[in-house]
């Protein structure tokens, strides 16, 4: 049976003598990524977003935050090659001061020393003049199996971090004081949700809680927050609740085909709706990307899914 299709809806047109509605506001500022070709398509985030970084062990998740730093802080570095680096997304932009990296389990050496062996000299180079590390092992490590000295840290890494109050207290506590601290109008990267959601001792909703608030409050930074997590490290439930709990989620993943000889690493867009309410039908799909030591994270072509 054969139905006619409903009438189409009609916007109601101003009548003489109605006031007319207000001008619609600007939209928020932008920060970009970094990465040129994914900030072409989507204009980066808006100012203020908790970004999920969210994906299979290796795929680029981690590789995309460490890039996006190195590309946001070369811009202060190395002028001339703000279009190497940023590409020609149009903004307007605001960009991040600094980056505060806060690791709740390891070290800033570790941390330094897996850059160095991953990337060229330009980028650890960038990131050590630009980065302020905050690591919060002392209190993740408290009341666990794990010796005191092995959590230990040697010096004062941010002078007067409220986190150091809460050495021997509550490790989510701890990340949502540091982050406090490191927020405003920088680059959060907080590595990672991983540790915190297989630490004994820790509720998952307390986590929920404290990423709800972090969604409100980072609205007031004039920033962006990265999140790191691995993929099935949590039941799919409370995974679904992080990612509820976020403003956007990219999701990284290894792909393999019977097509092709080798894997590859794609990102997904899967939560934004500023971003997918723009972005056009046929880039509904993911980025295939690669990562080198020379230019980090970068996209190599768009597939449709």
């Amino acid at each position: 049976m054969v139905t006619d299709s409903p009438r189409p809806y009609l916007y109601p047109t101003q009548s003489a003598g109605t006031p007319r509605a207000p001008a619609p506001a600007d939209p928020p500022p932008r920060v970009p990524s970094g990465v040129p070709d994914f900030d072409y398509l989507t204009g980066g985030f808006p100012v203020g977003s908790v970004v999920l970084l969210f994906g299979e062990a290796g795929s680029g998740h981690q590789e995309f935050a460490l890039t996006s730093a190195a590309h946001l802080m070369l811009r202060f570095d190395e002028p001339g090659a703000r279009r190497f680096f940023l590409g020609n997304a149009k903004g307007p932009f605001l960009f991040p001061e600094s980056v505060s990296y806060l690791s709740t389990s390891r070290s800033e050496d570790q941390v330094m020393n897996e850059l160095r062996a991953a990337f060229a000299g330009i980028y650890p180079d960038t990131l050590r003049r630009h980065l302020a590390f905050q690591d919060l092992s002392p209190t993740y490590f408290a009341d666990t199996v794990v010796p005191t000295d092995w959590a230990s840290v040697r010096s004062p890494l941010l002078a007067g971090s409220p986190a150091s109050s809460h050495a021997d207290g509550d490790p989510v506590r701890a990340l949502a004081e540091a982050a406090e601290a490191a927020g405003p109008k920088n680059l959060v990267i907080v590595d990672s949700l991983t540790d915190l959601l297989v630490r004994q001792g820790i509720e998952a909703g307390d986590l929920l809680t404290l990423l709800k608030g972090l969604r409100r409050r980072a609205k007031e930074w004039n920033g962006i927050v990265y999140l790191l997590l691995s993929e099935g490290v949590a039941p799919a439930p409370i995974e679904q609740a992080v990612i509820d709990s976020v403003d956007v989620v990219l999701h990284f993943a290894w792909q393999s085909s019977p097509n092709r000889s080798h894997r590859q690493r794609t990102m997904l867009i899967e939560k934004s709706m500023p971003v997918l309410s723009h972005l056009p039908a046929e880039y509904q799909g993911r980025f295939v990307i690669r990562v080198n030591a020379l230019n980090g994270l970068v996209t190599t072509q768009y597939e449709r899914v």
